[in-house]
This record gives structure tokens, sequence and C-alpha cells, in this order.
């Protein structure tokens, strides 16, 4: 029996992710119902989206005294937003936090190697709340699905 059937029989949802020129991948998610593009960051610790697109997403937008660092940034003033609905195909919460900051830098470098900019980042708060398994033989991450919410 391989992975996929495994997981799937013990409630996994696989997701297929797409390997861009930085050697990053990337997903499609619905933050609040609007579909958006991101990249999938084991090291980032939250799950994040660039501050100029909160009204987009529909994000209740909150100060944050957190300062985020990251990619070659530190210090950045943060925002914070909380109880968003997130769907990754048929994986569903309704009680994200997402983190809003300046995501120039990382959309800067994205597009100095040919790949498009990214509305943000899904982060290692959903992969741990998923459960997450990432194979990346096969460019896919499966998560199990959520039984209770957050």
């Amino acid at each position: 029996m391989n992975l996929k059937k495994i997981l799937k029989r013990k409630g996994f949802i696989k997701l297929n992710l797409k390997k861009i020129n930085t050697n990053h991948f990337e997903l499609k998610a619905k933050i609040n119902g609007v579909k958006g593009r991101f990249i999938l960051d084991t090291g980032a610790s939250n799950s994040c989206i660039d501050i100029s697109l909160a009204h987009k997403f529909k994000l209740q937008v909150k100060d944050s005294e957190t300062k985020a660092a990251g990619a070659g940034a530190i210090g950045m003033e943060t925002k914070i937003s909380s109880l968003n609905s997130l769907a990754l195909k048929a994986w569903k919460i309704n009680t994200l936090t997402i983190v809003l900051l300046d995501l120039n830098h990382v959309n800067t470098a994205l597009t100095a190697h040919n790949a498009k900019a990214v509305d943000g980042i899904i982060g290692a708060d959903i992969l741990e709340k998923g459960k997450a398994i990432i194979d990346y033989k096969n460019k896919c991450v499966y998560l199990k699905k959520v039984v209770y919410q957050f």
C-alpha cells in the first residue's frame, strides 16, 4: 500500500504543490472566501498576508506590538487579524489568526527569479494544525481533516 492510500484512509486531504523558480512550493488558498496565491514556508511560525491586501481578503485588522523577522528583514511592524476562515481545498478552519506585514521583500526576491508575487505565506501554524506530511518527491502536502475548530 502506498502513502497516499494510507493517509487518505486516516482522514488526510492531499494538496498539490507547485514548485516555482525559487524552489519554494506555491499553493492556492481561500481566505474569507477570497482566492489567493501563497508559498508554503515550514520556517514561518505564522501564516501571513501582505498588509496591503487586508481589504482584498476582508480582514479586520488590529495593531500588534509584535515585530516580525525573517527572509532578510528584521523588526518589521505587524498587524493582526483574528477569526478568519481558511480553505485549502476541502481542508478548512474558521478561527485562523493571520499576521499582516509588508511582504515587499519576499515578492521582490520572487520576481527577481522570474516567479510571480504572492499574497502571503502559509506557515507552520497551519502545518501543525493539519498534522502536515509533506511529500517532496510527489510535490504535495497532506493535511488531516479538521474535526473541531481551533
